[in-house]
């Protein structure tokens, strides 16, 4: 409750005591008080009438007034005791406990417990479900942030270099706008945010408000949605209606998918009169409605723009879209330089080298990582961190933390060993693969049993169709070396499997790289093993024919990748056995400490292939 409110609510109290004083004081005043032995005489004397008897008090009215009261009260006496006084001649009354203040506070106590839930309880929760405390309903609930608030500027943002090449013409328009107006260019109406989660969109946004130094509007595209019908509508009105008055100033709305869905798209019944697309269409017409050259910029973000409704995006309301995705090596590189700033970082950790081993971490991820590293360093009570503390974060991030009080018994530990091993020698055997970090048989919190994590140099963007095998017959390899050196296979493969059976169905309904099908894609894109995709897979259109036909390639590949690492292995049963021997051993093995797990063939530089069994 705010100071304006708490103000308020003090005015209501003495309100209502002085209503309560009032009263009391209307029904006292025209009443005497007379003592219990006048009351009888005036009794045997007839000169009271309409007598009201309590239990402790007689209360009537004169006939004739006196000292201009109509009313009397007088409390009763026991008649035992009145009997004996009468026969003395004394004037007696009786007594009772004074009741004004319980009286005050019956009035008092009730209104007071009565507003103090209401303003406390009652407005509050009405605030969060949109009711806006039944005197705010409509307001917005923007925050607004100056430039001394947001503390964020360019300098803060690495490793999306084009994305904050574009926005620097927003921060140019807002800070000189006669400068664009003199060829009568304007700055677009919207800017919209896109990218995978965590690649610093908002961080972004923030960036624009510190650089421009003009007041920032932040807020959530779920604020606009809420409970009553209308309350979003009017809340976007209402943030408009402020920001015009600030103008130039920055409107950010993040998640704007929650406000923006396509229309007439799932959950919406009845052609779109939900409260969903009501407030979407005063947005709409607000982005309309302003003049550009009145210096008010809309952000917005999602990271789902593919369900966005198509008439928010048009020319005039959007203009512009920037791409903001997964930093390449250079940009992370960037990004860490950043974020270990903060942290007391020894000469070893190298940014760059750091870079190398975390493709497709986002810029969020790699802050996780650097405070990861740091708990680590601070955890053996080290001066610095490290590159072992980024080496050792990396890996809790990618296949969990350490479950040291899982005992595996020997043979199961001896069928890991060899299975981990199988993949590490495959890796390092085929051409194309990414080299072998380290090989470990510690269990992990993720269900993996052990895990083989590969280094790439680079990060790639492009695969042929034989380093697409070449990576299933890594992903088979370790069922391949249970085979070979027990005679029979475990279910440990089964995460491989998954990622073995999702690359062999791309490759032939999505890169069309069989010459069963041909040059056809009979999938759209979709999330899967190769990469971090935002769209689904779309319903099957393709006949039961050719169904049966993507089955079967689908299984040829499969045989024909754990045919190639069953003889790969088979040629390295020696290394096999040594390196399976050394890991049960130590628990953890780099290339450094078994050099077969060197590559034998030149390694293609590419993204990392984090595989965790």
């Amino acid at each position: 409750m705010d100071k304006k409110q708490q103000f308020n609510f003090s005015y209501i109290l003495l309100a209502f005591l002085a209503i309560a004083l009032i009263q009391l004081w209307v029904n006292t005043r025209d009443i005497t008080q007379i003592s219990y032995s006048e009351y009888q005489q005036l009794l045997s004397n007839k000169q009271i009438t309409d007598i009201v008897v309590s239990e402790n008090r007689i209360s009537g009215r004169f006939t004739t007034a006196r000292d201009g009261k109509m009313y009397f009260q007088t409390h009763r006496v026991d008649p035992a005791i009145a009997s004996e006084l009468d026969a003395s001649g004394v004037t007696y009354t009786g007594a009772t406990e004074n009741t004004f203040f319980t009286t005050l506070l019956s009035w008092i106590v009730p209104i007071a417990i009565f507003f103090g839930i209401w303003m406390f309880l009652f407005r509050r929760i009405a605030e969060r479900q949109g009711m806006g405390g039944m005197m705010n309903i409509g307001k917005s609930k923007a925050k607004v942030y100056v430039e001394k608030d947001t503390g964020v500027s360019f300098d803060d943002v690495a490793g999306v270099d084009e994305a904050k090449m574009e926005l620097e013409e927003i921060v140019s328009f807002l800070k000189d706008q006669d400068k664009y107006g003199e060829l009568g260019a304007h700055v677009p109406k919207g800017v919209l945010l896109t990218g995978p989660p965590g690649t610093g969109k908002t961080l972004l946004a923030r960036a624009v408000a510190g650089e421009a130094g003009v007041p920032f509007f932040s807020i959530s595209g779920s604020e606009f949605v809420e409970m009553f019908v209308g309350v979003g509508a009017a809340r976007v009105r209402d943030l408009f209606e402020q920001a015009r008055k600030s103008a130039p100033c920055i409107i950010f709305i993040d998640e704007l998918d929650a406000l923006g869905r396509a229309r007439g798209s799932m959950g919406s019944f009845g052609g779109g009169h939900d409260e969903k697309e009501q407030t979407l269409n005063q947005l709409l017409a607000e982005l309309d409605g302003f003049d550009p050259r009145a210096g008010i910029v809309l952000l917005s973000a999602t990271n789902r723009p593919e369900i966005l409704d198509p008439a928010l995006l048009r020319a005039g309301r959007f203009d512009r879209q920037v791409m903001v995705d997964r930093p390449d090596r250079i940009g992370r590189a960037a990004i860490l330089v950043v974020h270990m700033r903060k942290i007391k970082a020894g000469p070893d950790a190298d940014p760059d080298k750091i870079a190398a081993i975390t493709p497709g971490f986002t810029g969020a991820d790699l802050a996780n990582l650097v405070n990861e590293a740091a708990i680590f360093a601070t955890r053996r009570r080290g001066d610095k961190v490290t590159m072992k503390d980024f080496t050792e974060a990396i890996e809790r991030i990618v296949a969990g933390s350490q479950k040291k009080s899982r005992l595996l018994n020997p043979s199961e530990r001896e069928r890991v060993a060899y299975h981990e091993m199988g993949h590490a020698l495959v890796a390092a055997s085929l051409p194309g693969s990414d080299p072998v970090h380290k090989v470990s048989i510690i269990p992990r919190s993720i269900g993996a049993l052990g895990y083989t994590l590969q280094r790439p140099t680079e990060d790639r963007f492009l695969i042929t169709t034989e380093e697409l095998k070449n990576r299933m017959a890594v992903l088979l390899a370790g069922r391949a070396a249970e085979e070979i050196t027990f005679g029979e296979i475990s279910t440990g493969a089964a995460d491989d499997l998954v990622k073995v059976t999702d690359i062999a169905k791309q490759i032939v309904t999505r890169f069309g790289m069989t010459d069963v099908i041909g040059h056809v894609v009979l999938e759209q894109q979709r999330t899967s093993y190769l990469g971090e995709a935002m769209l689904q897979s779309t319903p099957r259109d393709y006949s039961e024919a050719t169904a049966r036909q993507v089955d079967t390639a689908v299984k040829d590949l499969i045989a024909e990748a754990y045919e190639k690492a069953v003889a790969t292995l088979r040629a390295r049963r020696t290394d096999l056995k040594e390196g399976a021997l050394l890991l049960l051993e130590r628990e953890t093995v780099t290339p450094d400490e078994f050099p077969a797990l060197k590559p034998k063939a030149p390694a293609r530089k590419g993204k990392v292939a984090r595989r965790v069994t």
